[in-house]
């Protein structure tokens, strides 16, 4: 899966930051700072905040993180910030209208980045990732997440609960 060419540890990360530049920057113990660093989550939605790869401009590997605690806070911070831009991810949080028409269902919804109205095929285009949590894939390509059906109104969860 990667191509990790040295030994190094998460306890080998001094910090990470950011240059004047805003570049990310990873200060590894001995070692020049590897300036444009990268940050990658090997689990995006079902372990976000484990199994985060450190990689250099060129992509290769430094080190992987089990977890983002292995980190000071300050660096923490930084690549919880770095991973945030990563994805657009918008969560939805209520359900204001749904149709399906044609083997494609239309559902509108509000999101924590706003309204959105979204499209997908059927089960396939849904990832249950647990009980109550599920990641919907549209026709374009966007993923959009349901952090928590049972966090719904009454009337969303009728609309969505099919699909659990």
């Amino acid at each position: 899966m990667t191509d990790t060419p040295t030994n190094l540890t998460a306890k080998m990360i001094d910090r990470i930051d950011r240059n004047s530049a805003g570049k990310l920057v990873v200060h590894i113990a001995g070692q020049e700072p590897v300036v444009g660093a990268r940050l990658a989550r090997y689990f995006p939605w079902s372990l976000p905040d484990a199994y985060i790869s450190v990689r250099d401009a060129d992509n290769h590997e430094l080190v992987m993180l089990r977890e983002l605690d292995e980190l000071d806070d300050a660096s923490r911070s930084i690549a919880e910030h770095e991973l945030a831009d990563k994805i657009f991810n918008p969560k939805i949080t209520r359900i204001t209208a749904h149709k399906r028409e044609f083997g494609v269902t239309t559902i509108n919804a509000i999101t924590d980045r706003g309204p959105v109205e979204f499209q997908f095929h059927g089960r396939d285009d849904i990832r249950i990732l647990s009980p109550t949590r599920a990641l919907f894939r549209d026709v374009d390509g966007n993923s959009l997440e349901l952090p928590d059906i049972d966090q719904l109104d009454a009337v969303s969860r009728k609309y969505i609960a099919r699909y659990f």
